[in-house]
């Protein structure tokens, strides 16, 4: 097993270390609810990616469980 020669130096070992920041995530607006979201990713609000609907979205599938609940209540 190898051990290093020398001692890194602290001046040494804080540029190694400067590219180990975090980077600010990117985001873009939704062109459909206008609301922050990830770049080439489906909107987690609306449910669309390049204008078209992919997923239903949250809404909705909140109004199909109250339907749902008030159709068990009446039949």
């Amino acid at each position: 097993m190898s051990v290093p020669k020398k001692k890194r130096t602290r001046g040494s070992k804080k540029r190694r270390a400067s590219h180990f920041a975090l980077k600010k995530i990117k985001t873009v607006l939704c062109s459909r609810c206008k609301r922050p979201k990830l770049p080439h990713q489906v909107c987690s609000f609306c449910g669309t990616y390049k204008n078209q609907e992919v997923l239903k979205s949250q809404l909705d599938k909140k109004e199909e469980k109250k339907l749902a609940k008030q159709k068990a209540q009446a039949g």
